[in-house]
Formats: C-alpha cells, sequence, structure tokens
C-alpha cells in the first residue's frame, strides 16, 4: 500500500511503498509438513478427504500438467474447498520500503508510458503483461520499435521495422527456446537500436546473425539426461546433485544449457518437460536420501521462480529434514528478469524463500539463492531494492554470469557487471564458458577470451568477490577452471581438459574437449557472411 513512513522524531521521509509482509503461521518441520498433508486425504491416490482430486502441487501423482497459474510465470492457485493450503509464513514481520522518487525507466516503452510505479512494481502485472509467444511478441515489437533502426553500430546504414521484425521472428523460427521476456527485461532495452542491445542479443534470435553450428554442437551438450539416475534428477559429482523440480522459467534465455527440456516445444525442438508433478518430485527425494555421500542439493529447472511458494516451502523443508544434506541452493533468474516479484508485498514466494533460509540455519545448514545477471544494463534500482530485501533478510544470493559475445565479453562490461553485483551484495560465483549448444554460435566466444579476461580482471576487485572463470566440460566433466586446460591450441581452437574428480559413468581418466568457434579461428576469413554488428 501508498503510505508515509513517519520516524520516531515526527520527521517525514518521503513517500514510500511499505511492504508488510505477514502471512498466518505454518506447522513448520518436515514431519509436521507430512502430517498436515495426511489430514488433506489420500496423497497416494490423489484425492482429498471429499474424494476430489488433488492439484499437482499439493501432490497428486495422477496429474501430470503444470500447476494452475495466472499467467505465464506462475502466480499461487487458488485451492477448493475441502483441500487444505499450505502456507509459508516467516517467524516475524517482514518490513521493507520502496523509495517512490526514482526513474520510471519503464515509461520510455511506448505501450508502457502511462504506467504507474505502483502498477509496474506489482508482480501481476507483471505476469499479465509478459511477452510469451510469437502473436504476442509481433504485437509488442511493432509498438515499440522505430520505422528505422540502425543496422551497423555506427548506424551508418538502417534498417526498417518491418525488416527488423521479419529478422527476429526467422530467427524465432530457428531457435530452440521459444519467447517468453518480462515487463522488466523488455523496460531495460534500448529499443531506439534494438540490433545492438546486448539484452535483445540474449532473449530475441535474429535470423541474420545466427551462425552455422559447430559439427560438435548438441541440445543436450552436458550429457545431463545419461547422468541422471532418475528422471529430473542429475548426480555428477560424489557430492552434490542436481534437482529439476520443473522445465518453466520466468525467461527464456536464446543460450540454455538445457534447451534439450525448458520451455516450450518450438519449430525445431520437442522437449523433454520437466513437469512439477509429486510422483516424480518422490522418486528424486528417495534417490537422494538414499545416497548419503549427497551433501549439496542445486534445486533448479527451469527455474525456482516459478515454483509456487508452497512448493518451495515443501522441498526446502524436505531437504533440510535430511541428515546428509549440508547446503542446498535455489537457481533462478528472478532477480535478473523480474526482481519486481520480490518487492511485491502481495506475492508469497519471496516469503517462503526467507522462511526456509531461516530455517536451514536453526538446522544448522546453508541455503542461498543463486541468480543469473550477464549484463549491467539488467540491473536498476528495482533489482538493487530487490537485492538490498533479501540482503536484510539474510538470504546468501550467488551470481552465475555466461559469457556471451557482444554482451559482455570485453574488459569494461565484465568488471563493471562483476563490482555492481558485488556493490549490490550479490557475490560473483562463476562465469561460464558458453557451453555447445545448438543455435548458439554467434554467441560463443573462444576460450582464449575467457582467459584474458579473467587475467585482466582478477586483483582489480577484492579476492572474495571475483568470480571462478569456468567451463563446464562438454560430455558431463563437470566445471573446471578455464586455466586449468591440459592443452589449448588457439589455430585448430580445440582445448582439452580432465576432470580427476568425476569418475562415473567410466568417465575415469577421459579427456574432455572443448571447441572455439569456427569463425574466430585465427586466420578464419571467408565462409561466413554476417552483417557487421
Amino acid at each position: 500500500m501508498l503510505s508515509r513512513i513517519v520516524r520516531p522524531n515526527g520527521v517525514v521521509r518521503g513517500s514510500a511503498f511499505r511492504l508488510t509482509l505477514v502471512l498466518s503461521r505454518m506447522t513448520g518441520s518436515s514431519p509436521r509438513l507430512q502430517a498436515q498433508l495426511a489430514q488433506v486425504g489420500d496423497v497416494s491416490k490423489g484425492i482429498d478427504t471429499a474424494g476430489r482430486p488433488l492439484p499437482a502441487f499439493i501432490g497428486n501423482p495422477n496429474t501430470q500438467s503444470e500447476p494452475s497459474v495466472v499467467g505465464p510465470i506462475g502466480t499461487p492457485p487458488a485451492v477448493s474447498s475441502g483441500v487444505a493450503r499450505l502456507e509459508n509464513v516467516l517467524e516475524s514481520p517482514v518490513t521493507f520500503e520502496i523509495q517512490r522518487d526514482r526513474d520510471e525507466f519503464w515509461r520510455k516503452v511506448p505501450v508502457w508510458a502511462d504506467v504507474t510505479a505502483k502498477d509496474f512494481l506489482s508482480y501481476r502485472w507483471s505476469v499479465a503483461k509478459t511477452v510469451q509467444g510469437t502473436a504476442k511478441l509481433f504485437k509488442f515489437l511493432q509498438a515499440v520499435v522505430p520505422e528505422e533502426v540502425p543496422l551497423d553500430k555506427l548506424g551508418m546504414q538502417m534498417q526498417s521495422r518491418d525488416e527488423f521484425i521479419k529478422d527476429v521472428l526467422d530467427g524465432v523460427a530457428a531457435a530452440t527456446m521459444a519467447i517468453r521476456m518480462t515487463p522488466y527485461i523488455l523496460s531495460r532495452v534500448n529499443w531506439q537500436d534494438p540490433r545492438h542491445d546486448p539484452i535483445v542479443r540474449q532473449f530475441l534470435p535474429m535470423k541474420s546473425i545466427m551462425l552455422p553450428d559447430h559439427p560438435k554442437l548438441a541440445l543436450d551438450s552436458l550429457h545431463e539426461t545419461a547422468d541422471s539416475p532418475v528422471k529430473g534428477l542429475v548426480h555428477r559429482y560424489t557430492d552434490k546433485a542436481l534437482f529439476l523440480p520443473t522445465s518453466v522459467c520466468p525467461t527464456y534465455c536464446m543460450f540454455c544449457t538445457r534447451s534439450y527440456a525448458v520451455g516450450a516445444d518450438t519449430d525445431t525442438v520437442t522437449k523433454a518437460s520437466l513437469k512439477p508433478t509429486r510422483r516424480r518430485w518422490e522418486e528424486a527425494f528417495a534417490y537422494i536420501e538414499s545416497r548419503p555421500e549427497l551433501q549439496d542439493i542445486v534445486v533448479s529447472g527451469g527455474d525456482s521462480y516459478y515454483l509456487q511458494p508452497e512448493q518451495l516451502t515443501l522441498i526446502g523443508e524436505r531437504l533440510i529434514s535430511m541428515p546428509n544434506i549440508k547446503r542446498f541452493r535455489f537457481a533462478s533468474k528472478g532477480l535478473a528478469v523480474a526482481p519486481t516479484r520480490v518487492l511485491d508485498e502481495s506475492d508469497g514466494w519471496v516469503n517462503a524463500l526467507i522462511d526456509i533460509s531461516n530455517k536451514a540455519k536453526k538446522a544448522g545448514k546453508s541455503m542461498a539463492l543463486h541468480t543469473h545477471f550477464n549484463n549491467p544494463n539488467e540491473i536498476s534500482w528495482v533489482s538493487s531494492d530487490a537485492t538490498q530485501k533479501l540482503f536484510e533478510n539474510g538470504v546468501m544470493v550467488r551470481n552465475q554470469t555466461v559469457l556471451l559475445r557482444g554482451v559482455n565479453d570485453d574488459y569494461e562490461t565484465m568488471s563493471t557487471l562483476i563490482r555492481q553485483l558485488a556493490d549490490n551484495n550479490v557475490t560473483p560465483y562463476y562465469v561460464y564458458q558458453c557451453d555447445m549448444v545448438e543455435r548458439v554460435e554467434h554467441l560463443r566466444t573462444p576460450l582464449q577470451t575467457i582467459l584474458d579476461l579473467e587475467a585482466k580482471i582478477r586483483g582489480s576487485i577484492a579476492g572474495f568477490m571475483t568470480p571462478s572463470f569456468v567451463v563446464d566440460l562438454p560430455g558431463g566433466g563437470g566445471k573446471r577452471l578455464a586455466c586449468s586446460y591440459q592443452s589449448y591450441d588457439r589455430d585448430t581452437g580445440v582445448s582439452t581438459f580432465m576432470a580427476p574428480a568425476v569418475t562415473g559413468r567410466d568417465k575415469a581418466d577421459k579427456v574432455y574437449e572443448y571447441y572455439d568457434p569456427v569463425e574466430m579461428l585465427p586466420g578464419v576469413t571467408g565462409g561466413v557472411t554476417k552483417p557487421s554488428i
């Protein structure tokens, strides 16, 4: 609600949105959660006490659809009478003030010129205005792209709006990822020059700049499916596993390493989707509990932002209850593409996250949120307020960046991003070499680029705020420091790595290879034609 905050000395500190997040108290521990579920009805049969089907998010093993949502990102589903609602709460109210007198940058987008701060900061408004699918994308681009946009960086050549839109739609038809972009991330684009905007480059494919796939590229380049003992659980490292409860995200990245499963089907890929059913989750939980060597779980997807608060609570409490699990993290790009959800007092997701963080600490365990900023343009006062709110409430936030050509592959951009993250109390954790997935050859860089960036950045900022520059090895070798290569032939673009700690599936002593983009090999001048960018 909009209010004026009065200090004890009587001084009014300006208008502010005062977020008082108070939810009714939950039963708490996992055993009590299970008891609460038991009162719902026969969960194993997917029915409540009145014999009605339970929704999937409560735990109906017979329901295979996504949970009921208001829009493309998802808001808490309505629960029918007779079905107990799992509510999550904080042990004490969370208050956070959002100052009103800020740059209303979204008004620069013509379709949102009259949108108030109150509406823009509403998560439900964000859900309703998310651009999803080709038809909505076409309509949005028609409304926001000028009649002409620069074709080259210097603006010497121009391109019509229709030509630009056709280029994007042709790119969408060739891409592996569906289109979904939130109002927040769309509002951070420079629509006067969209072809060269680092945000457009990540989320909107342009056919004219795509390059032929390297012959070694693959949809599942990390061999996650092969390393999954049960569906949606990747166990590659001895003490760590990756749990994928959903395959939906608030915004889809064109370079997604999980393009084989994440998002809707495209013209080129039929997805092996991971729907959030309780039956599949229980198989994953049972496997985790059965492996005493597992201590660390990454909850990703898809995106943890898409989980309902009840689901977030259920997963968090279940992991806390497992004696073998000491650490877990929820992975989400939400802070970079939809930070308003963290600030919206009417949405319960952040309350559930903070609650789980506090419960983990009381149990002597560690919970963190891992997010994904790639360019400084993604950071605004909205995302800064969101990270500050998490910081004030004791939630550890780390960032994982992907190195992308034309987005962050120069020293000034990458160093600025790292410093801004550190200034917002977000720990720069990883900078990844772009994975060798299909349809992203125009975004990949040579290994030499990440080596040069690390050499320039290391020592320019405190060591504990300097990320590890890594390669996630094709074929499932796991993450290795980029500088730890066994060999690197710059002329052929082939680098080799070994991963001594990764031994499953006959990987002992295996040599892994990463391949530079052919177009960027020394001496390569022909064979590829593309516009100047």
